[in-house]
């Protein structure tokens, strides 16, 4: 296994278990535990973990943001409860903009097996999936390729995106706050997403519960920017009351 696959199946625990061992993961991939030291010290450089005394526990900084690969896998069945109400509120022949997250990702795969859509996404992993569509148009936002989310940014595609105008914006986020608001890891992806919603008639936010009551590094919008939230299971009464206050549909 190469080195960096075996360091995002590590990340992936990390998040899962919020913590491992190094004698544990030594004996589960084969490798010397001195190896198995350097993964670690490796993901607590890019602020996903905090070395301790025989391991390390899960640390992810407000700036940092975790792999593709990673995403994909983590609360991956909540994100496919969150795909199938999102199709529920596409139309056929519907025009949507839809950001680099690996929740619009499940959603972009629901919807082409059951929408004639088009999608205008800054998401190299949607331009994949879409690239044989038959029923289906997507454009790609172009800008600057970000490694780790496979996503593309910056002033192109802001500017691209600002060309057209879209029935619905489906996005996702790092943090979802009462008194932060929407909260993305990165200023490039939250410039584009801020794009989005300016080009759209109407925004949805996809945010499964473990991101409710969480704060990242970049401020997105205030809720009063967004007209459903989409999550998997019922939010709490503080919650309710404060979605009901601000005018959000919620459907989970």
């Amino acid at each position: 296994m190469l080195a960096i696959a075996r360091r995002n199946e590590i990340l992936t625990l990390l998040q899962t278990n919020q913590s491992v061992i190094v004698s544990e993961m030594s004996r589960l991939y084969g490798v010397t535990e001195e190896t198995i030291r350097r993964d670690l010290e490796e993901l607590e450089k890019r602020g996903f973990a905090k070395k301790t005394y025989g391991g390390a526990v899960y640390a992810q900084a407000m700036v940092s943001d975790l792999p593709m690969r990673v995403r994909e896998k983590t609360n991956a069945e909540a994100k496919s409860r969150i795909a199938e109400l999102a199709a529920e509120l596409v139309a056929d022949g519907e025009a949507l903009m839809m950001d680099s997250s690996s929740t619009a990702l499940m959603i972009g795969r629901r919807l082409r097996q059951t929408r004639r859509v088009t999608i205008i996404t800054n998401s190299v992993e949607m331009l994949m999936e879409y690239a044989d569509a038959r029923d289906s148009r997507i454009i790609s936002t172009g800008g600057c390729l970000r490694e780790a989310s496979y996503s593309l940014c910056g002033a192109d595609a802001e500017a691209l995106i600002r060309r057209y105008n879209a029935d619905k914006a489906i996005i996702s986020c790092k943090g979802l706050s009462r008194e932060r608001g929407v909260t993305e890891s990165a200023q490039a992806e939250a410039e584009v997403k801020k794009a989005m919603m300016d080009s759209a008639g109407e925004v949805i936010l996809a945010a499964d519960l473990s991101k409710f009551d969480k704060v990242s590094f970049v401020r997105l919008t205030d809720m009063a920017r967004v007209g459903t939230v989409l999550t998997n299971a019922a939010p709490d009464e503080a919650w309710t009351e404060f979605f009901e206050q601000n005018d959000v549909k919620v459907r989970y």
